[in-house]
């Protein structure tokens, strides 16, 4: 194989590999802690396509619940998490359905 035709192969498997790599970086997990009867980080921004994990790590259930229903966990025992996609861009807010004080929001961009 000429030189050319390598230099133009190892380019493309460059940037495929770049590629690949911001997929994976915009898609990577985040997580909210529930701790002290909060969520901590109450305002998380993440990447569409994203999955956001919450863990319960009160010793009493919390919930997470989005104010337009689009997502709703059942009530977290302590330890007990709950996980959902995030796809399309916009501003996600939630709060615990058992202590309604409880607030946050997810960011998608």
């Amino acid at each position: 194989m000429s030189r050319s035709k390598l230099a133009i192969r190892a380019a493309a498997v460059g940037v495929l590999a770049l590629a690949t790599l911001s997929v994976a970086r915009a898609a990577a997990p985040s997580a909210v802690s529930i701790e002290n009867f909060a969520f901590n980080q109450a305002a998380i921004t993440v990447a569409a396509g994203t999955t956001v994990t919450w863990t319960n790590n009160d010793d009493i259930p919390h919930t997470v619940r989005a104010v337009d229903g689009s997502f709703h966990s059942k009530a977290l025992d302590s330890g007990e998490a709950y996980s959902t996609l995030f796809a399309k861009p916009g501003v996600y807010s939630y709060f615990c359905s058992l202590h309604p004080k409880m607030v946050g929001k997810v960011i998608v961009k």
